[in-house]
């Protein structure tokens, strides 16, 4: 049976990237993603800008965990407790109250980057009316001054699971299924891909290691000669 994830893990990865010196390997295996997503993070490259959420104070890893993993990257680390599932029932999706004037931000996101899901779909999602979902997309909406389109993840309005089935599902129906590439084809491009980005970072090492002795042997020579500057004063 494989892991469990994070329960956001793109946010998680973002905290990951920044926080600790874990292999981009190590991330995407904890948190379930593709290592070229772990990679844009931390070249500031991803299409959405996420909010870092501590795996650790969240109860999902242990600084002893970490410290495993930066002292052996070929370790995966292990989940210290999974995050709960939680079941939903019918009705609409209850929000609490401190999340609620993020929900405009977070719909908003969505009719600008996944404008093949329909109200009803987002509606069901977020937690909202067509009437709210129409005004945002209108630009009629009494705040639309004031909304930002915001990932609704990392806003924690829903999970990335929920968010992921509803784009597919949504893209399917549209038929624009066939122009996404197949996680088979990443799949067999995942070796080669990690290859490539070892061999980047083992040359940027090398690199940086190199313009240290170079540094560091002009630095003496230098010291040399004004020592015998000095002794033939």
């Amino acid at each position: 049976m494989s892991q469990p994830t994070p329960l956001m893990p793109h946010a998680t990865a973002s905290w990951l990237v920044d926080s600790t010196a874990l292999t981009f390997e190590q991330i995407a295996e904890f948190c379930g993603l593709h290592i070229l997503e772990v990679q844009a993070m931390a070249d500031d490259l991803a299409s959405s800008k996420y909010t870092g959420r501590d795996p650790v104070r969240a109860g999902e890893l242990t600084m002893e965990e970490i410290e495993k993993g930066q002292a052996n990257p070929a370790y995966s680390l292990k989940m210290h407790k999974a995050p709960v599932t939680v079941s939903r029932t019918k009705g609409p999706r209850y929000t609490p109250v401190s999340k609620r004037q993020d929900k405009p931000d977070g719909i908003a996101w969505i009719l600008r980057h996944h404008p093949e899901v329909s109200d009803a779909q987002v509606g069901k999602l977020i937690g909202t009316t067509r009437n709210t979902i129409a005004a945002i997309r209108d630009r009629t909406h009494w705040n639309i001054q004031n909304i930002q389109p915001k990932d609704p993840v990392t806003l924690g309005l829903c999970s990335q699971r929920e968010l992921d089935a509803i784009v597919a599902r949504a893209a399917k129906k549209a038929g624009i299924v066939d122009g996404v590439p197949d996680d088979e084809r990443l799949g067999d491009d995942r070796e080669a891909l990690i290859e490539e980005l070892r061999a980047e970072r083992d040359a940027a090492v090398r690199a940086a290691s190199e313009a240290a002795q170079e540094a560091e042997a002009a630095a003496w020579l230098e010291a040399k000669r004004a020592a015998e500057a000095q002794g033939e004063a």
